[in-house]
């Protein structure tokens, strides 16, 4: 059992859950992947498209998503190259590719239907622990510790008095267990009401300590707020000018275009973008190189297209 100073987590915050889940029920955002009756394979597309993703650019994706192929085997059907299409400026679009591969999977292997159980969910291309176990807690109600960025963070602030939460560690899903109900129906609301409280009111740069429900348990806001984050990571490199940038203009014309586009007339276009003297030629060849690589594009006489 996880101890603070002498006395159990579970002890120390009895009574945070029902507060949490009294504020969730409330406030909580309408977001189109919650609530009772949500197909798995909605959860599912939700999730990977959640990665590293704000909610208010997947929510109009999503809803495009679950309209056109409601069930994994109506995407399991169609080409990749249509899932990249369809996953438009999301970002990380090997995301698209893992979950027609994901789609599949489901459709042959398991009936159509998303698995319930943890290993049976992490042996899904693209499914790693995160996204296993909030499948598994939000589409089934099983009682698992969820926890993502958001989550981090409250968990930082309120059990370990400290301004941001830091690399992740092994530690994290510990103190949410912690705090985890016992019953499943209760700790699925805790799990998304952690996450919402990080997202909406337990923000990085401007919380917003007045509004909190869980104010009298936090013990960040009881040391007076000290100033003592850990150590960031260092920063990505910036995004203009980059690979990645040159990555995102190659995928967009393959997207738009409805023929395959030769491998010339590709890099003129990126020159029109751009400009034919600011783009570096090594640059666009090594970002067409690893689109190839990475599945997101196909070759063939010396044309290209989207899988």
């Amino acid at each position: 059992m996880i101890v603070q100073g002498d006395r159990p987590v579970r002890e120390r915050f009895s009574g945070l859950a029902a507060a949490l889940g009294a504020w969730f029920a409330r406030e909580a955002r309408p977001l189109p992947w919650r609530g009772v009756g949500v197909a798995p394979w909605h959860v599912l597309v939700s999730e990977f498209m959640l990665q590293q993703t704000q909610v208010d650019r997947v929510v109009p994706r999503y809803l495009a998503w679950v309209e056109r192929w409601p069930t994994p085997s109506r995407l399991a059907a169609e080409a990749p190259g249509e899932a990249v299409r369809a996953w438009d400026r999301l970002g990380y679009p090997r995301r698209a590719l893992w979950l027609h591969r994901a789609a599949s999977e489901i459709a042959t292997q398991h009936d159509d239907a998303v698995p319930r159980d943890l290993d049976t969910l992490l042996g899904l291309t693209g499914v790693g622990p995160y996204t296993a176990r909030a499948v598994a807690a939000f589409a089934y109600g099983e009682r698992h510790p969820v926890v993502d960025t958001n989550t981090r963070r409250v968990l930082a602030r309120v059990v370990h008095g400290r301004a941001a939460a830091g690399m992740p560690r092994a530690g994290d899903l510990d103190d949410m267990a912690a705090l985890l109900p016992e019953a499943p129906a209760e700790a699925q609301v805790f799990n998304a009401a952690a996450m919402e409280l990080g997202a909406t009111v337990c923000t990085a740069r401007s919380p917003r300590c007045v509004e909190c429900p869980v104010a009298a348990w936090c013990e960040w806001r009881g040391a007076g707020y000290p100033a003592n984050a850990p150590e960031r990571r260092p920063k990505q490199a910036a995004f203009a000018g980059s690979d990645r940038q040159t990555r995102g203009r190659i995928m967009a014309l393959l997207r738009s275009a409805s023929e395959p586009v030769p491998r010339g007339d590709a890099l003129d276009a990126l020159d029109a973008m751009v400009g034919e003297s600011a783009r570096d030629p090594l640059q666009a060849e090594r970002a067409l190189d690893s689109l190839l690589s990475d599945g997101l594009l196909v070759e063939f006489d010396g044309r290209l297209r989207l899988p």
